[in-house]
């Protein structure tokens, strides 16, 4: 154990000598409960006059999370988690016992996907809260937590999490199979795992969801996904996932339909909007003067009077800018962080201004386009979208409304052939099944939502009877 261990001073070993027999206790200090150390294993082996056995020792010491184990790598394996290794001489094995020091992050509130209306709970570093989170809020024995160990040098602890009688099994095999092939030496977090089993690594799209709210991941389960959880990561992967899936959020749930549906198509059209105004300003003031209202070409005209750069490279500039302030605002401390984003943008803007560097307009226009993009309740989909607006606008500056037509095109395409998982990125448009309209593009009553996503592959489509959910069974007055 000492060679195991490069003779570190981290693994404490105490030997006792009881009855003429020699009895080792090793553990890593910081790892285990000390006090239940003492007080549950030190004192009973000290206390006992009788010669000890592993069979003794178990019934002896009331611990449930005890084994016995005869290879010294396994015995590693069980310190460095936080148990204690009891050897008796004489004995072909060590006995096992887990008592891990368990100093967790407490259950706190979501940073990265704030909520108005719903639950506020966010995962944790720990994995057995996460574990038990999950249990609470689906608490039926349908629920599965497959268990995989993934990293060849620092093992992590995987699970797959699932509903046996909901989810499609070529979608469990799928992540199971992807899990298990992986050839790494660790896995740092979720999301580090979620880029190697991921269809296509190239593209800018991601095609799992990474969320760190319990809600989220739970109500996607109950549909029919599949989830993964790792050990030391605040965060869980969901697949398979379409591209509409990423502007969806929990509370539109916890609205009425109507105001749920009508903030989930403005996200959409905020993207919309986030991807082609710039671009289009660029294309319209380079080669296509004739469409632009004439009281409105006036002001723009007398606005970029003293800029001495061509629009192209005026908007490229305003779009690194905007990304350096959020990046800025994002890495320096909450209070600073917002200080700097609100008080950089207006001084640097209207510095700019005054200095001739850009237009007025072309700040209102960057500066909406930006807001825009920060409305996709998914910060990796926010993040795509703007950086996607950088190539449109340099092929807007080259080829004008017929560049960006073709960077359009090239998009749709690329999301034609992305998959998740295997299954089609844009479901439900692609292919088309209008039935999963209501859980995708918008909302409808929860009365006439009685079907699950048939993208998502459920083992069972039907939710409950419609015809019984629209019934008003009021009590009827003698």
């Amino acid at each position: 154990m000492k060679k195991k261990f490069n003779n570190s001073t981290d693994l404490i070993q105490k030997v006792f000598h009881i009855k003429g027999q020699a009895i080792v206790v090793q553990f890593i200090s910081y790892l285990v409960d000390r006090e239940r150390l003492e007080r549950e294993i030190l004192n009973a082996l000290t206390a006992s006059p009788k010669r000890w056995t592993n069979d003794a020792l178990m019934n002896k010491i009331p611990i449930a999370a005890s084994e016995c184990v005869s290879s010294v790598d396994q015995i590693t394996q069980k310190v460095l988690h936080g148990s204690i290794s009891v050897y008796i001489e004489g004995e072909k094995e060590a006995v096992i016992f887990a008592l891990p020091k368990l100093d967790d992050r407490g259950l706190n509130r979501a940073e990265t996907e704030s909520l108005v209306f719903g639950p506020q709970v966010s995962f944790t570093e720990s994995l057995n809260t996460n574990l038990n989170v999950v249990r609470w809020r689906l608490d039926t024995d349908d629920l599965v937590m497959e268990k995989l160990i993934v990293g060849e040098r620092i093992p992590s602890e995987v699970r797959i999490v699932y509903l046996k009688s909901m989810a499609d099994k070529e979608n469990v095999a799928t992540f199971r199979e992807r899990i298990k092939n992986l050839q790494v030496d660790q896995i740092e977090d979720s999301s580090v795992l979620g880029q190697l089993i991921e269809d296509s690594s190239t593209s800018v799209f991601p095609q799992l969801i990474f969320t760190e709210l319990p809600d989220r991941f739970c109500n996607s389960i109950v549909k029919g996904r599949v989830g993964v959880m790792v050990d030391k990561s605040p965060t869980m992967l969901v697949g398979p996932m379409s591209l509409f899936s990423f502007f969806e959020s929990t509370e539109d749930l916890y609205m009425r339909w109507n105001m749920g549906s009508f903030i989930r198509m403005l996200r959409f059209i905020a993207m919309a909007i986030s991807i082609i105004l710039t671009p289009m300003y660029v294309a319209a003031l380079t080669y296509h003067y004739e469409i632009i209202p004439s009281t409105l070409l006036v002001s723009l005209g007398q606005s970029r009077a003293t800029v001495p750069f061509p629009p192209v490279l005026e908007a490229l500039l305003l779009e690194i800018l905007i990304e350096l302030l959020r990046e800025a605002g994002a890495r320096l401390p909450t209070k600073v962080g917002q200080t700097m984003g609100i008080v950089g943008g207006i001084v640097l803007g209207q510095a700019a201004v005054q200095a001739g560097f850009t237009s007025n307009i072309l700040i209102i226009i960057i500066a909406l386009s930006a807001l825009a993009s920060f409305t996709a309740p998914s910060y990796l989909m926010g993040t795509a979208v703007r950086i996607i607006r950088f190539p449109m606008i340099i092929l807007a500056g080259m080829w004008g409304l017929v560049g960006i037509v073709f960077a359009l095109s090239f998009l749709i395409i690329h999301l034609l052939k992305q998959k998740s998982l295997g299954r089609p990125y844009l479901a439900p448009i692609y292919p088309f099944q209008w039935r999963d309209f209501n859980d995708s593009l918008f909302r409808v009553p929860f009365q006439k939502n009685s079907r699950r996503p048939v993208s998502t592959m459920p083992q069972d489509p039907t939710r409950y009877n419609s015809s019984k959910a629209e019934e008003h069974k009021d009590v009827k007055s003698p």
